[in-house]
């Protein structure tokens, strides 16, 4: 299958990189008036460019929050710095995967044997578990609908879906390979009903509609969190709110990258895509086939990108029935 068409530059930026927090690239500001201590994070994967774009477009406003604290994180500069838009999937990070690395750190004890995104992560943990509410921005190595990820707990799917986003909602249990910033401390506790997180793909890491996507979840945010108020930010950010809720689905299935044989699908699938038919083969991992376990069985971000033993290559979801 061609490639998709990377049609976004990286943003400059600039004075950006320095930050006002002593961490580099974190900005923070605090309005008079009380309220929630807001974290919005983008380049956790160096070559996802349209979180970096919507918080540049922010700063670059000169906004500042109504009530309460907002915070803004350029994550993985050395890798963002390495992009290359002849091999734009090269930068996702330099030594290992930051969004693995959360939870309780047990590799602590031992940072300089590890690697950039250990430090930066040991940088980043201070302004994370300082929020109340994060949104952190991604996007996907493959076209398809953004989605709104939000862990099993249910608060969170519930504060997602009031944000009107056009995308779909998916409840996931993370990633085998380790957790998630979005699953960090309270924001994976059950009884801190107060903390919420959301992790966004916007869509296509080369897609300029990824950057609207981006920006238009942003606005939303902010104002759903009572930092903003609606008026205090472009109108064209916005983007047509979506008024019947879209399915919330539950990610059943995660199948992972076996060792052997290449994977490889057995169809070009799309992220987003439903497969009416229990037992259909989706592809082969290691030597072993694919089979959707059940009717009207949903594909997220089925991806033979860095496909590596270990390495999601897609996840099954079914429709969550309404309550």
């Amino acid at each position: 299958m061609k490639p998709a068409v990377f049609e976004i530059e990286p943003p400059d930026l600039g004075p950006w990189r320095t930050g006002n927090t002593g961490t580099a690239g974190v900005w923070r500001f605090t309005a008079t008036a009380p309220g929630r201590h807001v974290l919005l994070t983008a380049l956790i994967h160096g070559n996802e460019l349209c979180g970096a774009w919507a918080l540049r477009d922010l700063l670059a406003t000169g906004v500042r929050p109504r009530r309460g604290t907002l915070s803004l994180a350029f994550a993985n500069l050395d890798a963002f710095d390495r992009f290359d838009p002849g091999d734009p999937h090269a930068s996702r990070y330099v030594h290992t995967d930051m969004n693995r690395l959360w939870g309780e750190l047990p590799w602590r004890r031992d940072v300089p044997a590890q690697g950039v995104e250990h430090r930066r992560v040991l940088e980043l943990l201070p302004h994370v578990e300082a929020s109340d509410w994060l949104l952190d921005l991604h996007s996907m190595h493959e076209p398809g609908p953004p989605l709104a990820l939000v862990g099993p707990l249910p608060h969170q799917a519930e504060q997602a879906r009031a944000l009107g986003l056009s995308a779909l909602c998916v409840a996931d249990q993370g990633h085998r390979a380790g957790v998630r910033m979005r699953d960090h401390g309270r924001y994976g506790n059950p009884m801190a009903t107060d903390a919420f997180a959301l992790l966004l793909e916007c869509g296509y890491h080369g897609a300029q509609s990824a950057v609207d996507v981006a920006r238009d979840a942003l606005a939303r945010f902010l104002v759903h969190a009572g930092t903003l108020d609606r008026s205090d930010l472009p109108t064209s950010w916005w983007q047509e709110e979506i008024t019947d809720a879209t399915p919330l689905l539950d990610v059943t299935h995660a199948v992972t990258v076996a060792p052997g044989a290449a994977p490889r699908f057995a169809a070009p699938w799309r992220c987003g895509e439903v497969v009416e038919q229990a037992g259909t083969l989706i592809g082969w991992s290691g030597d072993e086939p694919v089979l959707t376990p059940y009717d009207r069985c949903w594909l997220v971000m089925p991806s033979l990108a860095h496909a590596v033993p270990g390495a999601t290559l897609v996840r099954f979801a079914r429709e969550r029935a309404a309550p």
